[in-house]
């Protein structure tokens, strides 16, 4: 959670993110984003209409690297990392650009994604990595990416908008939330979902031949098909049960359907570029590197367990409403009843000097504070309010609290459709409010981030049976299967690697 106050910077109680925003705006104010040219494709040879040359194609995508870093984190572990740019190392030289130098990040998200921006940069989840079993399907993710850039799809998409809308992609990526990329005035529903059927088949056939080239085994390509669609039939089903929609993937491969023959045709086409060596899977090096790798939200985001939010850092505790729907963002916690007529939002900020609860929220909206009351919580003292929040043009009702722990402060927005909405639901957000308390020595725990620990299958263990052993609550057995690729109904062999989750 950070940045300042959710009112200031809401669209009907949805984040903008004004750097990416005006970075965007500054890009196509530079010149950066130009008027169509020809230029050659170096996959085809052909002639492409595109919107710049290579040496600009890289400067945008240096400069969108660069937003991508302020915004969000890569992953605090060395030495996968580097073993993420070995294979990406080794693919790129296989590729149709082998001078461009390709940069890769594994980003601290648990979001089940990989994507690509134009100029070589490429990002992988920690998060899709927690559900891959060998690195040869890893390297089956990192090629699609590859081809995505040699065959410069971005920079041939036809217009400035969906050039904009690339870098809006991976908003939504990190996010798992389509908050952010609308928010922002990224729309782009064709980028959201890949990058089109007839690029994303492109991207399959070059990944699958760089696999080949580089000794691995295409049909890891496929493999990977089936992790993902694995994860999007659980999520559904998870989904259908607690009666929201599904949080599916958008990205690398989904515009396939289970028994898509064209992949199946591509695949098998790559076997002619296949290395002479044999074909490398390196199951066991891949696991022991993911081994310990974060499951779930990170430590410096805070933890979600059902309703409860716990913050190690922060030394806060918050507990949301039954049945509400909470996304915990890179900027701030948004929660919304099932209906989405309200969203409460929580984001905290350093004070510059030193205020009462009262004075800063005075502050904020202006004067503007009606039937203003103070407010005392588990542990902090705040200050609470009605208030007109001008959302988009038009003015929303919103109930303001601000709460003050030290020298930081904890601001909280309800907005609500109208203000019956506003007065419907008023008391369960005064709840959440007066909620926020210290950890207590016991919930310590409970804000450590959920670990990958890799066992063997002794005679006798079955998933049923190390879920009871897991940390994981919500459907642990399914959840080991699928990140053990044995979903859904796969047991263990005795001496088998398994990953299990503590």
């Amino acid at each position: 959670m950070l940045s300042g106050p959710v009112w200031l910077t809401t669209i009907l109680g949805k984040p903008m993110l004004r750097g990416m925003k005006s970075f965007i705006t500054c890009l196509i104010l530079s010149g950066w984003l130009l008027l169509p040219g020809c230029a050659t494709n170096p996959v085809t040879g052909k002639q492409d209409l595109v919107l710049m040359t290579e040496d600009q194609e890289i400067g945008l995508g240096r400069r969108a690297h660069r937003e991508m870093m302020r915004q969000y984190r890569p992953y605090n572990d060395p030495e996968l990392q580097r073993y993420v740019e070995e294979i990406v190392r080794e693919l790129s030289q296989q590729s149709h650009r082998k001078d461009l130098v390709f940069h890769v990040t594994v980003l601290d998200s648990p979001q089940i994604n990989a994507f690509a921006l134009p100029g070589g940069y490429i990002y992988i989840t920690r998060g899709i990595m927690a559900y891959m079993n060998s690195e040869a399907e890893l390297a089956g993710v990192l090629g699609h990416e590859i081809g995505h850039v040699t065959a410069r799809h971005g920079v041939r998409q036809q217009s400035a908008g969906t050039l904009t809308d690339l870098v809006g992609k991976g908003i939504e990526v990190l996010t798992g939330s389509q908050i952010a990329s609308q928010a922002a005035g990224i729309g782009g529903v064709a980028l959201i979902r890949g990058y089109g059927r007839k690029h994303e088949l492109e991207a399959d056939r070059l990944g699958a031949e760089y696999l080949a080239r580089v000794g691995y085994d295409p049909e890891e390509m496929i493999s990977v098909l089936g992790i993902l669609k694995s994860q999007e039939e659980f999520e559904r089903k998870l989904a259908e049960q607690e009666g929201r929609e599904p949080n599916v993937y958008h990205g690398i491969f989904s515009t396939h359907p289970d028994n898509d023959s064209r992949l199946q045709e591509v695949v098998q086409a790559a076997d002619k570029f296949r290395s002479p060596v044999a074909r490398k899977v390196n199951r066991e090096r891949f696991l022991r590197l993911v081994e310990g790798l974060t499951f779930g939200p990170g430590e410096s985001d805070g933890v979600l367990r059902d309703q409860k939010f716990y913050h190690g850092d922060l030394d806060l505790f918050i507990e949301f409403p039954e049945g509400w729907k909470i996304e915990n963002l890179p900027s701030r916690l948004v929660a919304s009843p099932a209906d989405g007529e309200l969203q409460l939002l929580v984001a905290v900020e350093d004070l510059n000097r030193y205020l009462t609860p009262k004075e800063f929220l005075t502050r904020q909206t202006q004067g503007r504070l009606r039937q203003g009351q103070d407010i005392q919580t588990g542990d902090f003292a705040g200050y609470t309010g009605y208030t007109t929040l001008n959302i988009k043009g038009t003015p929303r009702p919103g109930r303001v609290a601000a709460v003050i722990q030290g020298t930081r402060v904890y601001t909280i927005t309800a907005i609500g459709k109208d203000q019956s909405v506003l007065d419907r639901y008023d008391r369960r957000v005064l709840h959440t409010v007066r909620s926020m308390r210290h950890l207590k020595g016991g919930e310590k725990k409970l804000a450590k981030p959920q670990r990958i620990r890799l066992i063997r299958a002794k005679p006798g263990d079955t998933f049923a049976s190390l879920a009871k052993q897991s940390t994981l609550t919500n459907h642990p057995v399914e959840q080991l299967r699928l990140i053990n690729g044995m979903y859904p109904k796969g047991e263990l062999k005795p001496g088998q690697w398994i990953k299990i989750v503590h």
